[in-house]
Parts: structure tokens; sequence; C-alpha cells
């Protein structure tokens, strides 16, 4: 009888997965070209991976270099400046982590407060612009805005008595100018994600706060915050797996020789081996090295998601 029971429910869920399959196989038949794309620019290239076991040359191809196994992971342990690049690359990239959740969350808050519709949609917009915008023309606009000769901004700091600041040639400085102006660019595109939690809010809960004599601090403190929790545990954790992705566009476009010590991360590095030094092998090391991290972080953050706020993908 159970055998029976248990046959009946397989083929009924059969039936029911080939129900689905043909009722929605117009919508699986729109992500063909998406897959496609997805194996022809993603897949088959990771075949380049073997280059990393290789002394690649160019004229020989992968099947005439010479076969090297782990040699070039073994000097890029050696090399001098892999421990500086991963250094730079973890300050900016945690720094920017930190700064682009709370300028977003923060905005979202004070958005929520204003009443003024029109106002609201003017901010939001305004907000919006610079994501869309790419770095090579924000790049532009930084290096006259910071320029030290004649520069907006160290005209300003001259008028009130400093001393001019090369902002993109002073190590230290550089930092600070590539993790606020990543915030200016991203956290209003980012405010949309709070903005769309806080609309779920009941209203009933400020109501009944203001009827016990809540204020608007209050309110935000003890209504608005926890309920932003969720889905801010959600963005912080999912954020670790771009954690060695400090912003190649960002910082090819502003760097410069004189800030690679504190300036240069793992992609512009890997950029500057294999495209301009040609070691090739040795910069497919360094990114193999850094996609392999990357993934072992990616799928911490998704079960560190799934455990803290009950995110899951899948």
């Amino acid at each position: 009888m159970k055998d029976l029971t248990l046959n009946t429910q397989k083929k009924t869920s059969t039936d029911k997965k080939r129900w689905n399959m043909k009722r929605n196989w117009p919508l699986h038949m729109m992500l063909v070209p998406a897959v496609l794309l997805a194996i022809i620019f993603q897949y088959v290239p990771m075949a380049g991976i073997v280059i990393a076991f290789q002394d690649f040359k160019p004229w020989l191809g992968f099947t005439g270099s010479k076969w090297v196994g782990w040699d070039n992971f073994r000097y890029l342990f050696l090399y001098p400046d892999v421990g500086q690049v991963i250094w730079n690359t973890l300050v900016i990239a945690v720094f920017k982590i930190i700064a682009g959740l709370i300028a977003p969350l923060s905005f979202a808050v004070l958005l929520n407060e204003i009443r003024w519709a029109g106002f609201k949609r003017v901010s939001q917009t305004l907000v919006y612009l610079p994501h869309f915008m790419s770095w090579v023309i924000l790049g532009g606009i930084l290096l006259d805005i910071l320029s030290p000769q004649g520069g907006m901004v160290n005209k300003l700091v001259i008028a009130l008595g400093g001393e001019p600041i090369f902002f993109l040639g002073d190590g230290t400085w550089f930092r600070i100018t590539i993790i606020v102006s990543d915030v200016w660019k991203e956290f209003g595109f980012g405010t949309i994600v709070f903005l769309a939690s806080l609309s779920g809010i009941n209203p009933a809960l400020y109501e009944a706060a203001e009827v016990d004599g809540a204020n608007r601090w209050k309110q935000t403190v003890h209504i608005t915050l926890p309920a932003l929790l969720p889905i801010t545990i959600v963005v912080l954790t999912l954020s670790l797996g771009n954690i060695l992705n400090a912003g190649f566009d960002q910082v090819f476009n502003l760097y410069n020789p004189l800030v690679y010590d504190k300036g240069d991360i793992i992609d512009t590095f890997v950029y500057r081996l294999g495209i301009l030094n040609g070691k090739m092998s040795f910069a497919t090391t360094v990114g193999l090295f850094k996609s392999v991290v990357a993934t072992i972080l990616i799928v911490v953050s998704y079960r560190l998601a799934d455990k803290f706020a009950n995110y899951r993908v899948f």
C-alpha cells in the first residue's frame, strides 16, 4: 500500500513538472540567448586558465608552451609586490563596502522622512544620475576638480588658508579619494534596495507609536531601523563576495605611478603584468588566485545570509 501511494505521488509530481514545463516553455526560451552568451563569453574563455600552469608564449600557443605546473603559484607568494597589492585591495574594498552600506542606508532613512513628494523625486533623480556615468567621464571630471593647480576643491582649500592637496598623487589621499568618489557615484542607486524595504513597513506601526507619544526620532530608532536590519544583513553579507574587487574601472582611470604603493590593486596589477609587461602566465595565476578566493567568499556570504537573514537565492 505504501509503495502504491509513493508511486502515485511520484507520478503526480512528474505530471506536474511536465505541465509546468509546457506552460512556461516561452519563459524558458527567453533564457536561451542569455545562457548562450554566458557560455560563449564566460565559460568557454575559462579554458585559458591552463596558461597559469604554463610558461605561456603567444607564438607557441597552448599546446606548444612549456608546462611548469605550480611554479607560477609558488612565484606568486614570493613576488615582492603581491603582498602590498593584496593589502591595497583589501583596504580599499573593505572601506568601500562599509561606507557603501552606511551612506545609502542613512540617505534612505532621511529620504523616507520627507513629506514633500516633489522634492523627494527630484532628490532621488539627482543622486541616481552618477551611477549611470562611466568612470572614464567621472575620472576626467575628478581630475579637473581635484587638480592641485586650479582645481575647484584646492581653490577652496587655499581660500580657507590651507595648502593645496595632491589628491591623485599622494597615496593616502588617493585611497580616500577612491573611496569617497565611489560612494558618491553608487550610494544613490544603492538606496533603491532600502527604499523598497521601507515601503513594506506597516503604516499602522507608526500610527500606534504616534498614539503612544513617540516622536519621529523614536519611531525611526524603534520601527524603521529594526525593519531595515534584515536587508542590511543581506546586503552586507553578499558584499563579502566582492571584497577582492576594489573597482578596476575607477582605479585604472585615476591612478598613476606616484600612487602604486597605496593604490595599486589586484586587477590593475594583473593588467600591467599581462598586457603591458607580457607576463601572461603570471598575470593569469594572480587572476585565478583572486577568483578562487572570491568564489569561497561568495559561498560563505550566501551561507551567512541564509543563517542570519533567512535569505536564499535557490
